[in-house]
C-alpha cells in the first residue's frame, strides 16, 4: 500500500469537501419536498433535533474511524481491532459499506445528468432555440444517457485531482457559489406574490403536528441520510485529516454547513412553490398530500420560471446551475470511495483509476437508462432505504462494541486534549454504543416494515 497520503491542506477546505459531501439533491430536492409534504415549520424544528441527536454523534465517529485507520473504508475497518475474526468482520463491513456510495453513484449520476439538461434547456431557451430547450427538458433516452455521460466526466475529472488540486479545490469554490446562488434566487422569489405565505409555512410551526408519527420518522430518516451516514464519503474524508484537527469541532462544523443548506434550500424551494400556486399551478392534491414529489423541481419550479418571463428564465438558469454545483459537491465523494480503494491497494495512478471506475458505474448507470421505470427506483430503494442505513448500523455497533474504548478516546484526543473531561466526551462513548443503534434500528425498521 502506498503509505504517502494526502491531507486536507486547510480546516475549510475539510469543512467545505465534506459539508459538499453531504450537501445534494437530498438537500435542495429531498429536504424542502419531505417538509413540504410534513407539515412545514414543525417538520423543520424536528429534523433540526434529530440532526443534532442522531446524525452528529454517528458523524464523529465515522470521521474517527477515518482518521484512525488513515486508509479506505475496507483497511480502516480493519485497524480498529487486533483480533483476526474482528479484522475480518470489519473488512466485511467495509466492503458493505463501499458499495453503499457506488450503488448511489449509479442513479445519482442519473439524476445529476436530468440537472445538467434543465441547465443547458434554460441557456438555450433564453436564446430563443426552443427546440433544442424542449428536448433538453423532455425525459428521452437519448437525453437522459447525454445527461449521465456528461456528469460522470464532470466528476472524474475533478476526482482524478486528488485530494488538494482536485476535491477540496473545487469543493471550495462550489461551496461557496451554492450560497450565493441562493442569496440571489431567496431575495427575488421573495419579491413574488404569495411567497410570503410559503415563508410563514415553512418558518412558523403547527405544534400539534410534531408529534405525529409520520413526520418524526420523516425527519428521522432525512437527518440521518442529510449527512450521508453509512455512505462511507465521510470515513474516507476523515482518512485525509490531520490528527492535529478537534475531530467534534470539525464534524460540528460540518453538520452546520450541511444543515444550513437544507434551510436555506427551504427558504428557496417553499416560498417558491406558494408563489407557482398563486401563478395557477397544482401544488397539493385535495387531500393535502404533495403532488409529484419526486419530480418537484423538474416540473412545479420550471413552471413557475416559465410564468416569470425572461427573468424567470434567467433565474431558471441560476437555480439549475445551483442544483448541478450540489450534486457534484456529493458525487465527486461518492467515486473518491472505490478510487481510494483500489488506488491504495494496488498503487495505481489516481487519473487512471478515477476513469476506470467512472467508466465502470457509468456503464451501470447506462444500463439503468435503458431499463429506466424496472431498475432506477429499484436501485435507489436498495441503496437509500437498505444497504445504507444497514451499513450505518454496522459501523456504530463496531465503532460502539468492537473498537476499544481507550483507542476510541485516544483518536479523539489527538487535537482535543481534554475530550474525555467534557461533556460530549462524557456522553459520546455510551451515546454511540445504545443509542444511535437503536434510533437507526427504527429507521430500517419503518424501511422493511
Amino acid at each position: 500500500m502506498d503509505n504517502r497520503r494526502e491531507n486536507f491542506s486547510s480546516r475549510l477546505g475539510f469543512i467545505l469537501s465534506a459539508a459538499g459531501a453531504a450537501v445534494g439533491l437530498g438537500n435542495i430536492w429531498g429536504f424542502p419536498t419531505q417538509a413540504a409534504s410534513n407539515g412545514g415549520g414543525a417538520f423543520l424544528l424536528v429534523y433540526l433535533f434529530f440532526i443534532l441527536v442522531v446524525a452528529f454523534p454517528m458523524l464523529v465517529a465515522e470521521l474517527a474511524i477515518g482518521r484512525h485507520g488513515q486508509a479506505n473504508p475496507v483497511d480502516s475497518m480493519r485497524s480498529l481491532t487486533d483480533n483476526p475474526q474482528g479484522k475480518t468482520l470489519g473488512a466485511a463491513i467495509g466492503w458493505l459499506g463501499l458499495s453503499v456510495p457506488s450503488m448511489v453513484l449509479a442513479f445519482y449520476s442519473i439524476v445529476g445528468g436530468w440537472v445538467i439538461c434543465f441547465a443547458l434547456g434554460a441557456i438555450v431557451d433564453v436564446v430563443g432555440m426552443t427546440e433544442l430547450a424542449q428536448w433538453f427538458k423532455g425525459f428521452s433516452l437519448e437525453r437522459n444517457i447525454f445527461g449521465t455521460i456528461i456528469f460522470y466526466v464532470l466528476t472524474i475529472l475533478i476526482v482524478q485531482g486528488g485530494v488538494k488540486n482536485g476535491i477540496e479545490k473545487w469543493s471550495t469554490r462550489l461551496m461557496p457559489a451554492l450560497f450565493v446562488l441562493f442569496a440571489l434566487l431567496f431575495v427575488y422569489i421573495m419579491t413574488q406574490a404569495g411567497a410570503m405565505e410559503g415563508l410563514k409555512h415553512y418558518l412558523i410551526p403547527d405544534f400539534s403536528k410534531i408529534f405525529d408519527r409520520k413526520l418524526l420518522l420523516a425527519a428521522m430518516g432525512q437527518g440521518f441520510f442529510s449527512l450521508t451516514i453509512g455512505g462511507c464519503s465521510m470515513l474516507v474524508y476523515g482518512s485525509y485529516l490531520s490528527k492535529k484537527e478537534n475531530l467534534p469541532k470539525m464534524a460540528m462544523s460540518v453538520t452546520l454547513v450541511d444543515t444550513a443548506v437544507a434551510f436555506i434550500a427551504g427558504l428557496v424551494v417553499m416560498p417558491a412553490m406558494f408563489v407557482a400556486m398563486q401563478k395557477g399551478v397544482e401544488i397539493y392534491a385535495q387531500d393535502g398530500s404533495l403532488l409529484s414529489s419526486d419530480t418537484l423541481v423538474f416540473t412545479v419550479l420550471p413552471m413557475m420560471f416559465d410564468s416569470l418571463g425572461l427573468l424567470g428564465q434567467l433565474f431558471a438558469i441560476v437555480f439549475f446551475v445551483l442544483l448541478t454545483i450540489a450534486a457534484l459537491t456529493s458525487s465527486i465523494s461518492m467515486l473518491e470511495c472505490p478510487v481510494a480503494l483500489v488506488g491504495e491497494r494496488f498503487n495505481t495512478k489516481r487519473s487512471t483509476t478515477s476513469w476506470v471506475l467512472g467508466g465502470i458505474i457509468a456503464l451501470f448507470s447506462i444500463i439503468i437508462c435503458f431499463n429506466f421505470s424496472q431498475m432506477f427506483g429499484l436501485v435507489a430503494t436498495i441503496a437509500t432505504q437498505y444497504l445504507q442505513p444497514f451499513a450505518a448500523l454496522l459501523f456504530c455497533l463496531f465503532a460502539g462494541w468492537v473498537w476499544n474504548r481507550n483507542s476510541k478516546m485516544k483518536e479523539l484526543e489527538q487535537g482535543n486534549p481534554d475530550f474525555q473531561n467534557s461533556l460530549f466526551g462524557k456522553i459520546w462513548p455510551l451515546y454511540v454504543k445504545v443509542v444511535c443503534p437503536i434510533l437507526v434500528a427504527s429507521v430500517i425498521w419503518v424501511s422493511f416494515f
